[in-house]
């Protein structure tokens, strides 16, 4: 919807989320946000919450990349119903979602490419600027990346973390015929399978300690899935070979974030194989084994964000049918209940998929 009943004067009113402060929240009516200019409105269809939400919630993220009070909400698509001073009137109705980083566009970094790694400071939306956890979302149409017409606004709301794999996706060069293997198998993990799959690999195996998730990784193109405990897995002295007899995997892309995935991701490299690290790992996770790196040669790269190359990739992959969010959605709630989402996220549930806020 963009807005809400209007005020007394008249004007449109639109409601958003607000975190004051972690652990407290509000549902804010206020005044329709108008575009300026170089800007764009959205009227929000659909904003999915993942881990990095409950901690704004919980006050768990790393200091300098949250401002309180602030609005959450980074995964998102909707539909532009508003153009500033300068933006293109052709936007109008049409579907959307956009970049979340606010990159220079000027630094070294960025002219390279690698807008991700701005260095002029962290700002992104839903975490230093107004997210879309609201009725309306105002941003630089610069950002935007405009959608097929019949594009499935609920599956698009996952763009974002599918631009996130995308960008681990393009660091490791996948090629056809090599034996990858996905460790995770939440959100991150089923979409890298569906983009890894679209390689042709020999051999795709998921890794998960959620049986049920792991196996719903066969049904978006993993040819094989386990959890940890069993043979093969990861970490576990039972060997790092691959289901098809290869020793270890060409590739690894670690999705997960958990304690000690980035060790075993790479303990299931074969010798001169490139790993990928997309999770987001707290302060103590087990770290690399310094010997292991050196003498198996590995490559290990890390991810944090997407630039707008793999945003680009993503937004192609979707619209063209490689990649299909939709499955990964298990719970739909409306935004007077984020409060009861946030709870859902953080619950532990294997159920629990991804879940998303309905404005």
């Amino acid at each position: 919807m963009s807005g809400g009943p209007e005020d007394a004067g008249g004007t449109p009113s639109v409601r958003s989320v607000v975190i004051d402060r972690p652990g407290e929240h509000r549902l804010v009516t206020a005044a329709q946000p108008q575009p300026g200019r170089g800007e764009v409105r959205v009227a929000v269809h659909a904003a999915g919450i993942c881990a990095s939400d409950r901690e704004v919630y919980d006050g768990t993220r790393a200091e300098g990349y949250v401002r309180y009070p602030v609005t959450p909400g980074h995964e998102w698509a909707g539909t532009v119903d508003a153009v500033g001073e300068g933006a293109s009137p052709d936007l109008l109705g049409r579907k959307v979602v956009a970049e979340g980083f606010r990159a220079c566009l000027r630094c070294e970094r960025c002219r390279e490419g690698a807008t991700s790694l701005c260095m002029s400071g962290y700002e992104e939306t839903g975490f230093t600027e107004p997210g879309a956890f609201a009725d309306s979302l105002v941003l630089p149409e610069r950002l935007l990346h405009v959608l097929p017409d019949d594009a499935d606004l609920r599956a698009a709301a996952l763009l974002e973390p599918a631009a996130v794999v995308a960008a681990a996706v393009l660091a490791a060069r996948p090629r056809a015929g090599e034996h990858v293997a996905v460790l995770g198998a939440g959100t991150l993990g089923l979409l890298a399978v569906q983009l890894l799959a679209a390689h042709s690999p020999a051999e795709l195996l998921a890794v998960d300690p959620r049986a049920r998730r792991a196996e719903q990784a066969l049904t978006m193109g993993a040819t094989h899935a386990r959890t940890p405990a069993e043979p093969g897995g990861t970490g576990t002295g039972t060997g790092t070979g691959s289901e098809t007899g290869s020793e270890g995997f060409d590739l690894v892309v670690e999705t997960a974030g958990a304690a000690g995935t980035a060790h075993d991701a790479c303990k299931l490299a074969r010798r001169g194989g490139r790993v990928v690290l997309t999770g987001m790992f707290e302060p103590g996770a087990q770290g690399i084994d310094p010997v292991h790196l050196s003498v198996s040669q590995l490559t290990v790269r890390s991810v944090f964000g997407a630039p707008s190359a793999a945003w680009a990739y993503a937004v192609r992959a979707f619209g063209t049918g490689l990649l299909d969010p939709a499955p990964l959605i298990t719970h739909e709630l409306p935004l007077t209940g984020f409060g009861e989402a946030i709870g859902l996220v953080g619950s532990g549930d294997p159920a629990v998929g991804k879940v998303l806020l309905r404005p």
